[in-house]
């Protein structure tokens, strides 16, 4: 029997291919910063405008929530687009679920500011969390995409130098294999709406350079995991990033590392950007993600 349709994300495919989001750097920039794609943080969310490691951050909190403990939000957008603008919306959801405060950071993007310039940033940020008296057990780090990619970046470089590691990982849609050489690129390239091989092949380049994709900064799935703190994944089942998901959900697991694994059926790339009113798994996967992450706060 075949699937039932899903209305909302029909609707959001069809703006999806209307918009140039699945098209050149260039394109998914004009969208990303569209003043459309402007989101404000949801109601009982402050946001206040700072600097962390000399990169620009918005602090996003829910009422009633300190600074004593914080997920570190990096946003997705191939590593070369995606703002605090493009990504408030997301991060004020997250805070509400989590009843705990986000930092969003402004990192850098390629092609200006090529690989490792994103993860200097990240972990640079972190360590400034912790420099402001922040225990690295109260503080996660998530992210979306290239942002999700980035969240497992920032932790292998921090267990590489020694500092203390956070309390938990989400990642959303993981990008975190950039030779786009997986099975998904042809499984899934017919019904994927937003990425595709050509599309982020093209931000790769952007991002690396003459770097070797492989190395487990740029590409973490090729990483050893050991040592990882606990870890969610949530992925739709109809984009090509769905087996970076799931083959990060295996070398973790195979590592040691406590890692849960989402599979959302008939869902998109990042689907959680879109509205609860028309994606009630958006909702629902916020949530979840809010209360995993809680839950190891310390």
């Amino acid at each position: 029997m075949a699937e039932t349709p899903h209305a909302g994300i029909d609707i959001v495919r069809s703006f999806l291919a209307e918009s140039g989001m699945g098209g050149s750097i260039a394109e998914v920039r004009a969208v990303m910063n569209a003043p459309a794609s402007v989101n404000a943080a949801p109601d009982g969310v402050h946001v206040s405008v700072e600097e962390l490691a000399g990169r620009p951050v918005e602090w996003l909190q829910p009422q009633g929530a300190s600074r004593d403990r914080v997920v570190l939000y990096l946003h997705g957008g191939g590593y070369c687009a995606g703002s605090l603008d493009s990504h408030r919306g997301i991060g004020g959801r997250l805070a509400l679920e989590a009843k705990t405060a986000v930092v969003m950071l402004d990192y850098r993007l390629a092609p200006e500011d090529p690989f490792p310039a994103a993860v200097d940033d990240a972990v640079a940020a972190y360590r400034a969390l912790l420099a402001l008296g922040i225990a690295g057990l109260s503080i996660a780090i998530a992210g979306d995409s290239a942002g999700g990619g980035l969240t497992m970046s920032t932790a292998l470089a921090l267990r590489a130098a020694g500092d203390p590691l956070p309390a938990a990982l989400a990642v959303l849609s993981p990008w975190v294999d950039l030779t786009q050489t997986s099975d998904a690129y042809d499984r899934l390239s017919e019904v994927d709406p937003m990425c595709s091989a050509a599309g982020l092949t093209e931000m790769a380049t952007a991002y690396l350079g003459n770097a070797d994709p492989k190395q487990e900064l740029a590409s973490p799935r090729f990483a050893d995991l050991t040592g990882l703190p606990p870890l969610r994944i949530d992925v739709g089942t109809e984009e090509v990033l769905l087996d970076d998901a799931t083959g990060l959900a295996d070398a973790a697991t195979a590592a040691g590392v406590e890692t849960t694994v989402v599979v959302w059926p008939q869902m998109i790339h990042v689907f959680q950007a879109f509205p609860g009113e028309l994606v009630p798994e958006s909702d629902q996967s916020i949530h979840d993600i809010g209360v995993f992450l809680s839950s190891h706060l310390g």
